[in-house]
């Protein structure tokens, strides 16, 4: 365990392991709208293993490197957040705390892998025994990145075998014009279509004409070649 878990530290810490042939590589993975946002140019493996070693850092710290413009801070930050959701024993107050930095930092959980990196284990897991009301909020925000945390974090009721949940949340989504929601869509109905093939493709009997080819072709991913075809052959027709 470390010591000295501060922000400070853990930015020192990835400024150790910079590598300016990282650095474009990973500016294309930001796909958010904050011009501010900069790459130190790291590889994502350093940075996990870096966040590991930081799993206890205090909120308030991991608060510090939200707030930072460093792609690879950020993922840091979130990185640290879902270790400790992760951890076996961890209480009841602290579960809280986790899912209200993320919800009260949204602003700062600006891009995809932010959202898929964190939400499933800091939201989801937080509201499997409790009202999924936010979930539904978030669904209708104006927010792309609230919109996909809607989503994403229903990955964890589907390791808990409830589906409801995401099918609903994706009949909201099922037509959004973000194509990073589209992906999202498909790819959480195709893992929930796992659990109960036949609520996928009541899902899709309703929606394949309509929805967007990508959340279609991500849906059907696991199907056979003939049921694929056929979900297809609704969408062409």
């Amino acid at each position: 365990m470390m010591s000295n878990l501060t922000a400070k530290s853990f930015i020192d810490e990835l400024q150790l392991h910079q590598n300016e042939a990282d650095k474009e590589k990973m500016k294309k993975f930001f796909k958010g709208s904050d011009k501010n946002t900069t790459c130190l140019g790291l590889n994502m493996r350093t940075v996990f293993q870096i966040a590991k070693q930081f799993t206890d850092m205090p909120l308030t710290e991991i608060e510090q490197l939200l707030e930072n413009d460093y792609y690879e801070v950020r993922m840091g930050a979130v990185s640290i957040m879902d270790f400790q959701a992760k951890k076996k024993k961890l209480n009841n107050e602290h579960r809280q705390a986790l899912y209200d930095l993320y919800i009260q930092r949204h602003d700062r959980i600006n891009n995809w892998d932010f959202v898929d990196r964190a939400a499933p284990s800091v939201v989801g897991t937080y509201l499997l025994d409790k009202p999924k009301d936010k979930l539904y909020e978030m669904a209708h925000s104006l927010n792309i990145w609230e919109r996909r945390t809607a989503i994403v974090s229903t990955f964890s009721f589907i390791k808990n075998g409830h589906l409801e949940d995401t099918f609903a949340i994706a009949e909201i989504l099922v037509n959004d014009k973000e194509e990073l929601i589209n992906k999202a869509v498909g790819s959480f109905i195709r893992e929930a279509g796992k659990r109960d093939e036949e609520k996928l493709k009541s899902f899709l009997n309703k929606h394949a004409r309509t929805m967007p080819r990508i959340t279609l072709r991500y849906a059907i991913e696991k199907f056979d070649k003939s049921t694929r075809d056929y979900y297809l052959s609704l969408k062409n027709n």
